[in-house]
């Protein structure tokens, strides 16, 4: 995959990546000169998921919408959901999604007798998200590996305190303040939660959209991007001869 990306890479002017992870990964197996790597991040769409405009705080509502696969920790779920529930009998959890492993889910449910506390949504079509994330206060995500969530800035922008496991590029996408992160281990994410929950009577669902939008909003990337690719249209055009002997010359190095 390295020798493929070497050479896909060695006809690029400037490259763009979301998070410093990326970039760093990037110039590692590309050979490219980091200054050719901007960091630009995706963004989300604030006007779309704004917050509730009183949450209702009579029950703790946890909010999972994912693929219901291994990758994405479907199985940390089915040992983490009946632990939080034993542990606090008014938190109720909304699981959306489909995959595989929701036959694991549903059996869990059955086993603890918690048809009442976990309901099941199925596929959640992006138009009805917002809806079912403004209806929870922690928005949990419970991946094995993950690139740059997109799922957790539209539940930061709904004004949801996220609980996520420590994979990939996560660390970087929220301020430590809006974002507990958990090793991939069903006791660590259970206490990750309590954490959220004892946190919860201090977050603010406005002044966390308002920093969402500050943040991560589409003009601001649109400007950035565009910026990279007026340095690109500069650049000089190389001939074919050129771009093999960088090529070849990124192996050699």
């Amino acid at each position: 995959m390295n020798k493929v990306l070497q050479f896909t890479l060695a006809d690029v002017s400037q490259a763009i990546c979301v998070l410093h992870t990326s970039k760093e990964n990037t110039v590692l197996r590309s050979g490219l000169p980091p200054e050719k790597v901007f960091v630009i991040p995706n963004a989300v769409d604030t006007a779309m998921f704004k917050p509730a405009v009183q949450p209702s705080r009579s029950e703790i509502v946890i909010v999972v919408i994912s693929q219901l696969v291994y990758r994405k920790g479907a199985d940390l779920l089915v040992e983490v959901i009946p632990d939080v529930c034993r542990l606090h009998p008014n938190v109720r959890f909304i699981v959306g999604g489909d995959g595989p492993k929701r036959v694991r889910l549903e059996e869990m449910r059955e086993k603890y007798s918690l048809q009442d506390r976990v309901e099941m949504l199925g596929v959640v079509p992006h138009a009805q998200v917002r809806s079912v994330l403004i209806s929870g206060h922690i928005f949990l995500n419970s991946s094995l590996t993950e690139a740059f969530c997109i799922a957790i800035l539209e539940a930061a922008s709904c004004g949801l305190l996220t609980v996520s496991t420590r994979v990939g590029e996560v660390p970087e996408v929220l301020p430590d303040d809006m974002i507990i992160l958990a090793e991939p281990d069903p006791g660590d994410m259970v206490l990750a939660i309590e954490r959220a929950i004892s946190m919860l009577p201090k977050v603010d669902p406005q002044v966390m959209h308002h920093r969402m939008r500050e943040l991560y909003n589409w003009h601001d990337v649109a400007k950035r991007t565009e910026i990279v690719y007026d340095r690109a249209l500069k650049c000089p055009n190389q001939n074919l001869l050129e771009r093999v002997s960088r090529y070849i010359l990124n192996i050699i190095c």
